[in-house]
C-alpha cells in the first residue's frame, strides 16, 4: 500500500510577514483539499516573533536597540510566548492537516522526534523536558516548537538553531523562560554546521515519523501556488 505524499519546498531566505501570508493561503487551500500535505523549509531575517502569550517585560531591547542591530518584532498569531528568529536557523512550517483537536499533543510529539532524530544524526543527545515543548540539551533550548490549527490544518512549526547567532537570544527572555538558556548544532559541536545536511535529514526523517513520502517541489512554484497564480500539479497527490 503507498503512503501519502508530503510536498517539500525549500524556500531559501523569507522575510516574515511574506511566510505567514504564505501560510495563511496555503492553509485554505488544504483545507479545501485544492493540496496535499506539505512541509515548508526556510530562514528568515532577524525577528522578533511574540505569539498569543506574550508579556512585554521578556522583550529586553528599545525599539532603538532593535533598530541598531537590524532586528524587527513582529506579533503572530501562533500560541507561545517571545522567540527569535534569524539566518542560520532552520524553520519548518508544516501545512498538514490533522483533524480535530485532540491530534495536536500527538502531532507536537511527532514534530518534536523530527528534530530529537535530526541532531541525534549530527551526535548531540538532546530530549525533551517534561512540561517544556520543544528540544533541549539539558537546560539549554535547541528546537523551538510553536502551531496554531485552523480548520483541521497546521500552521507555525519548528525552528532548529543550527547555526544561529545566539547573541540576539539575548535581547529577549526566551519562551519567557528567565531560568533557561539556547544553544545551537554549532555551538554544542564546536564548528560552523551548514543548514544544508541538516535540512536533508530534517526532511527525511520528518518522513519517516509521519509516514508520509516526501516529494520534492521547487520553491518558487510553491510560491506561485500560495499567490493563486498557478494552480498545483495533480501528479504531486496521492495516487
Amino acid at each position: 500500500m503507498s503512503k501519502m505524499k508530503c510536498l517539500v519546498a525549500e524556500l531559501g531566505i523569507i522575510d516574515y510577514q511574506s511566510a505567514l501570508d504564505l501560510q495563511m493561503n496555503l492553509v485554505t487551500m488544504r483545507a479545501e483539499s485544492k493540496l496535499p500535505d506539505m512541509l515548508l523549509l526556510l530562514e528568515h531575517p532577524h525577528v522578533y516573533t511574540v505569539g498569543r502569550r506574550f508579556d512585554s517585560s521578556h522583550l529586553v531591547l528599545t525599539d532603538e536597540e532593535m533598530e541598531m542591530k537590524g532586528v524587527k518584532l513582529f506579533h503572530s498569531d501562533r500560541g507561545g510566548e517571545i522567540t527569535y528568529h534569524g539566518p542560520g536557523q532552520l524553520v519548518g512550517y508544516p501545512i498538514i492537516e490533522i483533524g480535530g483537536i485532540s491530534m495536536i499533543k500527538y502531532y507536537l510529539r511527532n514534530l518534536e522526534e523530527v528534530l530529537l532524530r535530526t541532531v541525534r544524526d549530527f551526535g548531540i543527545d538532546a530530549d525533551r523536558l517534561p512540561g517544556y515543548p520543544g528540544v533541549w540539551f539539558g537546560l539549554e533550548k535547541l528546537g523551538a516548537i510553536g502551531l496554531r490549527v485552523s480548520r483541521g490544518v497546521t500552521k507555525h512549526g519548528f525552528a532548529l538553531n543550527v547555526a544561529t547567532d545566539l547573541c540576539y537570544f539575548d535581547g529577549i527572555i526566551p519562551c519567557g523562560l528567565r531560568d533557561k538558556g539556547v544553544t545551537s548544532l554549532s555551538k554544542l559541536l564546536g564548528l560552523e554546521v551548514p543548514l544544508e545536511p541538516v535540512r536533508s535529514r530534517v526532511i527525511e526523517n520528518f518522513g519517516r515519523v509521519f509516514h508520509v513520502d516526501m516529494v520534492p517541489i521547487p520553491g518558487e512554484e510553491i510560491l506561485k501556488v500560495g499567490l493563486g497564480e498557478i494552480p498545483i500539479n495533480k501528479e504531486y497527490y496521492a495516487g
